[in-house]
């Protein structure tokens, strides 16, 4: 029975457009637009600077510039009008003019301005540049804060000096740290492959479940009953036909998003550990509606509006950050599950690591197959 359902379902096109051909052609999209800003061709730019000849801390401005690795930045220092005149003729997209007397200026806390002017056309290189030069600028003024703040608490004036230079060289006590997938936190791309992946689990495996509720429609329920065998291994060839059709359609969704986005989802075994969860999971939730439902319209509806609600609360479309307890609501869905698991394989975590996510996807397959054996069978009778 299941082989024949299998065949029926494959011979279906429908199967193919709503487990694979939708799912892959919003990928598609998604890649298009996503992977557009993420491979951003960065230009190489010229910055004409005028700096005052010994001034070690004016000099650390034009270092910090050449010291940038995302891409070439070649500094020509020139006098200060040559620099306008430089920016002015489109030589140079960026003119920096470092006045006299800046290093003195800032160790003794006196203000100092630094001028810039950027070019015609500016992007977004541009931009960078001057957001190094604020970074070193920042830092350098946390002198002139120590020296206002030593003389006002009366630090002897020879010492002030020896304070700006500290303030000055010392290493930031607070330091920035990009989060990595190991915290479970898929990237962008990553969310999206894994979100899209869930929200369409949910049509594909309704193939096989819902396919009850259409032969109760189509009088061919009555036939499978009187055949010599258990009323309850009908219900199993179903749900064994949902389950095959959603481990292929998700394992197939998960590669090949992968490499559209270039993404890793880590160890294959962990992996397919959690799509058999998250296919169980799905299959059982198939089981109420094929309860409640009266018809197979009703029963594709439903199963619309919940594929949609709990694929957008999984993140199928933008990862949803959530705290307090509606965050907690949301990770008892099995789709969020699902993403988070794979978040954690993506950082290296195996087996071992996922069982959190394993427990909320096998825990809401048990509590829907044990509600769906509660429920009254609403379209048994018609």
């Amino acid at each position: 029975m299941t082989a024949s359902d299998l065949r029926q379902r494959v011979r279906d096109r429908s199967v193919f457009i709503f487990a694979l051909v939708v799912p892959l052609a919003l990928m598609f999209v998604f890649n298009l637009t996503i992977g557009s800003t993420n491979d951003v061709a960065l230009k190489a730019i010229t910055v004409s600077a005028s700096v005052p000849a010994g001034d070690e801390l004016a000099a650390s401005l034009v270092t910090a510039l050449g010291q940038v690795d995302a891409f070439a930045i070649t500094v020509d220092q020139v006098s200060a009008e040559e620099a306008q005149a430089r920016v002015r003729a489109d030589k140079a997209q960026l003119a920096v003019v470092v006045p006299d007397g800046f290093g003195e200026a800032i160790r003794q806390g006196r203000p100092a301005v630094v001028d810039v002017t950027e070019g015609n056309g500016s992007g977004i290189e541009t931009q960078i540049a001057l957001s190094v030069l604020q970074g070193v600028l920042d830092h350098l003024s946390a002198s002139a804060v120590v020296v206002t703040a030593g003389a006002q608490s009366g630090v002897a004036q020879g010492q002030l000096g020896a304070l700006a230079q500290q303030a000055t060289t010392a290493t930031p006590a607070v330091t920035l740290t990009e989060g990595k997938a190991s915290t479970e936190q898929l990237s962008t791309s990553g969310a999206l492959v894994a979100g899209q992946a869930g929200l369409f689990l949910l049509f594909t495996v309704g193939f096989g479940v819902l396919g009850l509720v259409a032969e109760r429609e189509q009088g061919t329920m009555a036939r499978l009953r009187s055949m010599p065998m258990s009323p309850g291994l009908i219900v199993a060839a179903k749900g064994l036909v949902s389950y095959i059709l959603g481990a292929v359609a998700t394992s197939v969704l998960l590669t090949v998003g992968s490499l559209f986005f270039k993404v890793s989802f880590g160890s294959l075994i962990a992996v397919a550990a959690l799509v058999l969860c998250a296919v169980a999971a799905a299959t059982s939730l198939m089981f109420i509606i094929a309860r409640v439902a009266r018809t197979a319209e009703q029963a594709n509806v439903a199963q619309s509006i919940l594929a949609l609600v709990l694929g957008v609360a999984g993140g199928a479309f933008f990862p949803l950050g959530v705290t307090g307890l509606a965050g907690r609501i949301l990770d008892l869905n099995p789709i969020a599950a699902f993403s988070r698991g794979l978040g954690i394989t993506s950082g290296g975590g195996g087996l071992g690591s996922i069982g959190v996510p394993v427990a909320i996807m096998l825990g809401f397959a048990v509590i829907c197959f044990g509600l769906s054996r509660l429920l009254p069978d609403r379209g048994r009778d018609l």
